[in-house]
């Protein structure tokens, strides 16, 4: 299957998970896995939260920013993948002032 995320509308969910600003995403969700190509402004964040049932992997295209891993944190850069283990906690923030942090993350079904 070719997934065309030019062909997908970005949607502004606002306070992600508990989260700063808005997480803008373009998503496939065919029901039991979850494909998205996300982006977080400056300032903006995806909330703390845990993965419970699923997993979650994070590759960064661009910009940078941190996440914040069960109990510390790491700096995310492009080209990195970041994997959030079922039952581990996680957030992601742009923590920047001037570069949009672009993303594309997968939640598979466990």
């Amino acid at each position: 299957m070719l997934i065309q995320f030019d062909n997908v509308e970005w949607k502004e969910i606002p306070n992600f998970k508990g989260g700063e600003k808005s997480f803008i995403v373009k998503m496939i969700d065919d029901g039991v896995n979850k494909m998205m190509l996300g982006k977080l402004v400056p300032g903006a964040s995806i909330g703390y939260h845990q993965h419970v049932g699923n997993c979650e992997m994070v590759y960064i295209i661009s910009g940078h920013g941190i996440e914040k891993v069960d109990d510390g944190q790491v700096d995310v850069n492009p080209g990195e993948c970041h994997y959030c283990e079922e039952g581990h906690y996680h957030s992601l923030i742009n923590n920047t002032e001037s570069e949009d942090l672009i993303f594309f993350a997968v939640v598979p079904k466990q």
